[in-house]
């Protein structure tokens, strides 16, 4: 579609509606869209949406949410009910209903109209329905569905107001796979987004999507603005002194709007001097009548509905109907189906400043009632309770900031209920009898609040306010007291800090007296857990065998299997490996019926497979535990767990573009440290295989304070880092810093985890071997022999002898050492590029023994092995990239050898060199 530059009442905007008109283009043909339209207030964003979305071409199906402005008190999901209900007028319920298919209960959390029984179901009340991330995934799911039948425009606008739940929503939509006719409009008001930290941090994410497009709508010229108040006169023989105009608008269209309507019903000569002035001239215009409507509306937010005005309202509807019209016809409100809103939120800011405290009091406390008494749905909760704090209500504030914190978490909006918890916490010592009223005691509103602040991702605050309750309680409520103590060990563990183990040890000094439990078979599983972690496996398998007996005596198979879990992994990284790997699959048979433990099990179940080097298994595992999480909808969690035991065991077998599919798939999903860390390291680990150490180096610097934070209390975490890093520093040239990053591996104090502390001692070998010379030479022979020991120690490992081969190669530099190691590598269980690397190596010492004996004087014409691999790819038209992948080295790796072929073929490009090889044969 074609727009004209001269369409009425829209002004140097030509170039955002061809943007618009462009991505929607695109979003029709099956490439999902996102449009960011970003400016100050006042400049347009608003009414060129509204001109896009009356004029699209094709007649897509356009669908509105918007971000209100209720201090903090923003309703969870608020927007995105809005789009959800958009949808079910459009299509039907019995069409969303089909569309969503299974996912319907998770979508039924923010419109319970769709599925009224799963509303009233004691289960789907207590959050049976899955998590945030299967709520995420259905919503996606059901836009993608929608849109085949007709291409879809959501609008979602103040984004700069959103909700914390809701602009997690957006992230996660904002990964829309391809084939989602979906085109997704955000506005944003540029000064309010840079005081959001949330959204400034999410912002630069999506600059780096290929599907978005940053649009930032500027102050008008002189020109345009002159050429929108030609439009906008009424009376072009008017005197208007447009340079007062443009010099007290600056250019902002709502505000060249609001100055020449103040011109042309007043004084020319005199114009408003504040701002405020000019947000309310327009509202001083009308009558007393309808002002009084416009405060009372104001105090709803920046849109109200009709009946719920009329509730609030004491006079009559006919009343406030000729009120609406008048405002109307003043372009202070405009209608939007059943709703009234006003034309700008800033006028909104200024009607709603002119409230008097009693009206405040008043108004709200009407709204807070008639909100109260239709509430159907969970985003009402914490407008309510906006609403009574507003009037200063502390009662009723604090009850309904309580049912606010629960409909938040049934909804998996944990920052909203966080914040009500918070609120609630607040308001205790001013309501009578508060611990009636919550149902709980301040220490258990606390702890609920805390794990509230966990779950939305603000570990250190859970800290404090658990703290704080653990400090106000006894010891004498036990199973309190433990849960606390337990929860502060998870919150620790979070977050990369040390103490959980000491924590839960206390926890378990609480319960001493108790009866046997679940809780103390669950805190003895925990701290099990935590020993292992943290490499003490042989610590880590009583308190197992403890948690295991704990488990069975109060009949849990769940915790049994938990117990069994730890027990079986520790067992096998201590080289037990049949025993170990016989406690996993009781592990698992203990697991059936419950997804907790089933996840748990295939998680660690996948990683003791691929440090076994069984990795097609290992796959298999994985991949059936990713299913699972799909189905539960902790895709972000759990989910990229199973994705990096995917992708690690691919990238050994040298499926390289697998690999790399879905580590950028789980990158995208942007999941907590805990669950992203490995994914991290695979990135880093394909980078380097596919030749960009530069970028991997970066990425590195970028991410190294989370991965070190996380890597404190994860032995696990602590070895790839450190042999990655090493890795990195290597490829850049830097030696010594790779001996500093590897050399932990022989510490005294070092405690043996046999899969990982192998690959780190050949990078360790690797490194000394590059920085020895610059070493006091007094203590060289003695880091050798740690060498050999560490060795000899993990010699039992399977893969042992591969890697130490390729530690001793190293450290020799001997043609015979890595002839050795070569043909240690050459073995299923070693990954693929281990292989590539050895021959490499083999071949580049045995070119440099044959030079220095004096055989290969001139480089020698000889076509290497290796060399004959790649002539063999550059025969079948492939590009070094190609080759490096296909044979597991790098680029730089690759274009080394081709540059060698030519040099002994002598060629001067690829194609006479395969011509000139087969000449000779």
């Amino acid at each position: 579609m074609t727009r004209s530059a001269a369409r009425p009442g829209i002004v140097g905007r030509e170039n955002e509606l061809e943007t618009l008109d462009r991505a929607l283009a695109e979003a029709r043909a099956g490439a999902f869209r996102i449009v960011v339209l970003s400016g100050e207030a006042g400049i347009g964003k608003t009414r060129l949406v509204d001109e896009f979305s009356e004029n699209a071409a094709g007649d897509p199906l356009v669908v509105r949410g918007q971000c209100v402005d209720l201090d903090r008190d923003a309703p969870p999901y608020g927007p995105i009910v809005a789009v959800l209900r958009g949808l079910v007028a459009a299509f039907g319920p019995e069409t969303i209903r089909d569309a969503a298919g299974p996912g319907i209960s998770s979508v039924s959390v923010l419109v319970p109209e769709l599925v009224p029984e799963l509303v009233s179901s004691p289960d789907m009340a207590n959050g049976e329905r899955g998590g945030a991330g299967r709520m995420f995934d259905s919503v996606a799911g059901l836009l993608t569905t929608l849109s085949q039948s007709r291409p879809l425009v959501i609008i979602v606008e103040d984004v700069h107001w959103t909700d914390p739940a809701t602009l997690e929503l957006l992230r996660y939509l904002a990964s829309l796979e391809r084939g989602s006719r979906v085109l997704l409009i955000l506005t944003i008001r540029t000064e309010d987004a840079s005081a959001r930290s949330a959204l400034r941090s999410w912002l630069p994410e999506l600059d780096r999507s290929r599907a978005v497009e940053r649009v930032e709508l500027t102050r008008l010229t002189r020109r345009q603005a002159r050429a929108l108040a030609r439009q906008l006169s009424s009376d072009t023989r008017s005197s208007i002194d447009f340079s007062l105009l443009y010099e007290r608008s600056d250019g902002i269209p709502f505000f060249i709007e609001e100055l020449l309507s103040w011109q042309q019903s007043h004084d020319a000569d005199r114009l408003p001097d504040t701002l405020r002035d000019i947000l309310l001239a327009r509202y001083d215009s009308v009558s007393d009548e309808t002002q009084q409507m416009l405060r009372l509306l104001a105090s709803g937010g920046a849109e109200v509905d009709h009946d719920v005005l009329l509730a609030v309202s004491s006079i009559d509807e006919q009343s406030i109907e000729n009120a609406a019209r008048e405002a109307v016809r003043a372009h202070i409100l405009v209608v939007d189906d059943t709703a009234y809103r006003f034309r700008h939120a800033l006028v909104r800011d200024a009607v709603h400043e002119q409230l008097l405290p009693g009206e405040r009091m008043r108004f709200h406390t009407r709204y807070a009632e008639a909100l109260s008494a239709r509430a159907h749905s969970h985003t009402g909760a914490s407008q309510i309770a906006y609403h009574w704090m507003a009037a200063h209500d502390l009662p009723r504030a604090f009850a309904s900031a309580l049912d606010a914190m629960d409909a938040a978490r049934s909804s998996y909006a944990f920052s909203v209920a966080a914040r009500m918890g918070e609120r609630a916490i607040d308001l205790w010592q001013h309501v009578p009898e508060a611990d009636r009223v919550a149902g709980r005691s301040l220490e258990e509103l606390m702890a609920d609040t805390a794990y509230m602040l966990r779950n939305a991702g603000r570990s250190d605050r859970a800290i404090s306010l658990i703290d704080e309750a653990i400090a106000s309680s006894s010891p004498s409520d036990a199973p309190f007291f433990a849960r606390m103590l337990r929860d502060k060990a998870s919150f620790l563990a979070n977050i990369g800090r040390e103490g959980s183990i000491e924590l839960l040890r206390q926890a378990l000094d609480v319960l001493e007296n108790e009866p046997r439990s679940v809780l103390r078979a669950n805190v003895l599983g925990e701290l099990a857990a935590r020993l292992m972690l943290s490499a003490r496996f042989a610590d880590a398998i009583p308190v197992a065998d403890s948690a295991f007996v704990e488990a069975e005596s109060v009949t849990s198979p769940a915790r049994m299997s938990v117990a069994a879990n730890i027990r079986g992994m520790s067992t096998l990284s201590l080289c037990g490996i049949d025993e170990g790997l016989a406690d996993l699959e009781l592990a698992g048979v203990l697991a059936e019926g419950d997804d907790s433990a089933m996840m748990r099990f295939w998680v660690n179940y996948s990683d003791a497979l691929a440090m076994l080097g069984r990795y097609l298994e290992s796959i298999n595992v994985a991949r059936a535990g990713a299913d699972r999480a799909v189905a539960r909808g902790v895709e972000r969690t759990s989910g990229v767990m199973f994705a990096s035991n995917t992708i690690g065991p691919l990238l050994s077998l040298g499926e390289l573009t697998e690999a790399d599919d879905l580590l950028d798939r789980s990158l995208e999903l942007d999941a907590p440290i805990g669950f992203s860390a490995d994914i991290r390291l695979l990135k880093l680990r394909s980078l380097l295989l596919h030749g960009d150490g530069a970028l991997a180096d970066a990425l590195l610097e970028e991410w190294m304070p989370e991965l070190r934070q996380k890597a404190r209390i994860d032995a696990r975490l602590e070895r790839t880092l450190a042999t990655i890093a090493a890795e990195i520093c290597l490829d850049r040239g830097r030696s010594m810093e790779a001996w500093q990053a590897a050399r932990s591996v022989l510490d005294e104090n070092h405690l043996d985890f046999a899969s990982l502390d192998l690959p780190l001692l050949a990078t360790a070998a690797r490194a000394f071997a590059a920085v020895e010379s610059h070493l006091p030479s007094a203590g060289r022979p003695g880091i050798r022999s740690r060498f050999e020991d560490v060795l000899h120690r993990l010699g039992a490992w399977p893969t042992a002898p591969a890697y130490a081969a390729i530690a001793r190669a190293e450290l020799s530099a001997s043609t015979s050492a890595w002839r050795q190691a070569e043909a240690c590598a050459d073995s299923p269980l070693v990954p693929r590029h281990l292989k590539a690397y050895v021959h490499d190596r083999q071949e580049r010492i045995d070119a440099q023994t044959r030079a220095d004996d004096g055989r290969d004087k001139t480089g020698a014409d000889t076509i290497t092995a290796r060399e004959r691999q790649v002539l063999d790819l550059i025969a079948e038209g492939l590009s070094n990239k190609q080759i490096s992948q296909q044979l597991f080295i790098s680029a730089k790796t690759a274009s080394v050898h081709v540059s060698n072929i030519l040099r002994k073929l002598g060629a001067t490009s690829r194609t006479e060199a395969v011509f000139l090889d087969r000449s000779r044969e």
